[in-house]
Order: C-alpha cells, then sequence, then structure tokens
C-alpha cells in the first residue's frame, strides 16, 4: 500500500540533516545511513550515500532519475554468489 499523498514523502530528519551540511560544506563526503526507507528528495541529487546494507555500507549516488525512489532500492542487500555447477563449467 502507498503512502498517503497528504503526508507527503517520508524522510528521517537527521538524514536531511547531514544532506544539508555535507551541501552546506562544500565537500563530497558519503553519507552513512542505515535508513533505507527514506524517499530521495531533488535536494539529494548529486550527493552519495552509504546505504547500509546488513554487513556494509554500499555507495548510492543520486541522479535526477532517482528522485522520488527509496534510497533502499539501490544497495542490494546480498551478494549472490552463484551455483557451484556454473562455475566448473567456465573452467573448462
Amino acid at each position: 500500500m502507498a503512502r498517503s499523498s497528504w503526508k507527503g514523502p517520508f524522510v528521517d530528519g537527521y538524514l536531511l540533516k547531514k544532506a544539508d551540511a555535507v551541501q552546506s560544506s562544500g565537500r563530497k563526503d558519503v553519507i552513512k545511513t542505515w535508513s533505507r526507507r527514506s524517499t530521495i528528495l531533488p535536494q539529494f541529487v548529486g550527493l552519495t550515500f552509504g546505504v547500509h546494507t546488513g554487513l556494509k555500507h554500499g555507495p548510492v549516488s543520486v541522479s535526477e532519475e532517482r528522485v522520488g525512489m527509496k534510497v533502499g532500492e539501490f544497495a542490494p542487500p546480498r551478494n549472490v554468489p552463484g551455483h557451484a555447477a556454473d562455475k566448473k563449467a567456465k573452467r573448462k
């Protein structure tokens, strides 16, 4: 179920504060976040987030096309190594 339009997009407050601090400083720091549920806002364009994947923080650079989507959509939570049989077939 989608979020009600009258509520607006959800963004954690600390994430907004961190993004404003990075933009005002002018540096290109990676903003570490555990909030995969936050929505990407237009003021986040050009920033890089380190989104927690359960094990480490994966870099997510924000572009115009990603506005309105969730931060966690671009950091996959697991690395799928594949099947052992596939590796044997490639060796030959």
